[in-house]
């Protein structure tokens, strides 16, 4: 019987955007700093270590990246789906020399660079890697760069990525950073994508939502607090619901309003602990920044109407001409899509979701059927010269709607995209890898704006229209309106008081 080869390079596939995420580097990773000082990635089964290499699969952060199986000489995976303003960073490098080397790939005639760069995405540049078309994504190549000076001690590097180009333009394997003196690796060493690391995010999750998380999560993935959970399960199911009283519009529904907190470029779900990492976000209900956690959301001030909603909801900012718009208002339908709404349930403690993809950069032309901004309140009268956004007449305004997945997997508050936890009903009905129904969350964004020209959002064109959900709802507070409301197929205000019309 004929054996295949241990490394067969992946078929080049076309490349496609995926949402920015956020993986953490497994804790026996951060540890592996040999005699020598040399920061050494851990190698999987299938991988040959090499003293003096850091994998690009074993950052501590990134933003656009993704991770594969790699057809390279010394097997495990590649970093890839890296395209201009991506970024990696990485912890604890000793620099030993001035000659660097990175082990790349690439696709993409544009090409483009590799910045390395010392503490920050803008920090003092310590070399840059030329990336030129290699003849495929799986066709490797060593490219060599002279850094600009040898600091002592370890250092925080991020590789950002730079190019003309709009798609994904290199893959990433490994970098050396001077020469190895001896350095071997460690056997205890575990990479970031394996099934068994230990996640070690940069900021701890709260103590509330993941105190029960073992430490063989795979990283990215947050477990719930199943304990916590049963018990927030328990005390629901013994809920009586109130009454519903004639009049009473038969839709599962309730909903909280709330007004801007505020805005900053940053993102606790999918770049944690890292300010200024992110494109400009608008935050509603409690002030957010980078650190933000689901226990300080617990115990902060919101200017959210539901009572005992202390959540924290964000979307990037609108602009016009290079200046935010204004927001009009901004309310969050709770709601269900599955046939049967008694089988819902209310969020898990801590859960956190992104929906839509800040990496989508395509045009919106009316009618186009996706992440459409329309006008409320008046007619639409015409459309932006590049055909993407909606003109409004005067009495209206632009809106927009957000709806999020309502199937939850029952295992997980996180994951390593901020939504593979999550998915879609089966016709009607929450099923196989997402069994259990939870409220279905929509976004109303409305603007003080009538639309056309000179829009922008901060994550581009209006196809990167994304939102951003912590849950920190009390839990009898959500457990009654989930109860009441939604259960019985009710239409709710911002408490339990059924509502006609």
């Amino acid at each position: 019987m004929r054996t295949p080869p241990a490394h067969v390079a992946p078929p080049d596939r076309a490349r496609k955007r995926r949402r920015v995420t956020r993986l953490t580097l497994a804790g026996a990773v951060a540890a592996a700093l040999t005699a020598s000082g040399i920061y050494i990635a851990g190698a999987q089964a299938e991988e040959v270590a090499v003293p003096g290499r850091v994998q690009a699969e074993a950052f501590a952060a990134q933003s656009g990246a993704q991770t594969e199986s790699t057809g390279d000489a010394d097997g495990g995976r590649n970093v890839g789906w890296l395209a201009n303003g991506d970024w990696l960073r990485y912890d604890g490098v000793s620099i030993t020399g001035a000659d660097l080397t990175a082990r790349v790939s690439s696709h993409n005639s544009a090409g483009g660079t590799v910045e390395l760069r010392l503490g920050a995405q803008d920090g003092t540049v310590l070399a840059s890697f030329p990336i030129a078309q290699t003849g495929g994504w799986q066709k490797w190549t060593t490219v060599a760069a002279k850094a600009s000076s040898v600091p002592a001690g370890p250092q925080t590097v991020f590789a950002v990525l730079k190019s003309t180009s709009t798609s994904d333009f290199v893959n990433l394997n490994w970098f050396t950073f001077g020469p190895a003196a001896g350095a071997s690796p460690s056997a205890s060493t575990t990479p970031s994508t394996s099934p068994s690391a230990s996640a070690t995010p940069s900021v701890t999750p709260s103590s509330s939502a993941s105190a029960s998380v073992p430490p063989s999560a795979p990283a990215g993935w947050v477990p719930v607090d199943q304990a916590r959970w049963n018990r927030e399960l328990a005390a629901f199911n013994a809920i009586t619901p109130k009454a519903v009283t004639p009049g009473t519009t038969r839709v599962p529904e309730f909903h909280t309003d709330c007004e801007v907190a505020n805005s900053a470029p940053d993102d606790p779900i999918v770049v944690p602990g890292l300010p200024g990492a992110s494109h400009m976000h608008t935050f509603f209900g409690t002030k957010v920044d980078a650190f933000t956690t689901t226990d300080q959301l617990l115990s902060a001030t919101t200017n959210c109407n539901a009572p005992g909603d202390n959540s924290a909801y964000w979307v990037p900012e609108l602009r016009k001409d290079g200046k935010a718009v204004p927001i009009k208002s901004f309310r969050v339908y709770y709601g269900s899509r599955v046939k049967d709404p008694s089988t819902v349930k209310p969020f898990p403690p801590g859960l956190r979701v992104v929906e839509g993809d800040a990496k989508r950069q395509v045009d919106t032309p009316k009618n186009a059927g996706s992440n459409q901004f329309w006008c409320a309140g008046s007619a639409e009268i015409g459309r932006s010269a590049d055909g993407n956004w909606p003109v409004c007449a005067p009495g209206g305004n632009l809106i927009f709607q957000l709806v999020f997945k309502d199937c939850w997997d029952g295992k997980n508050i996180d994951s390593p995209d901020h939504k593979s936890h999550m998915g879609d009903p089966v016709n009607g009905v929450c099923t196989g890898k997402y069994p259990v129904a939870v409220p279905d969350l929509s976004f109303m964004v409305n603007y003080q704006s009538l639309g056309g020209d000179g829009l922008s959002l901060s994550s581009g064109k209006p196809s990167s229209m994304h939102g951003d959900f912590m849950n920190a709802w009390e839990p009898a507070r959500l457990g009654a309106l989930v109860k009441s409301c939604l259960n019985q197929n009710a239409k709710c205000d911002t408490e339990v008081t059924f509502a006609g019309g």
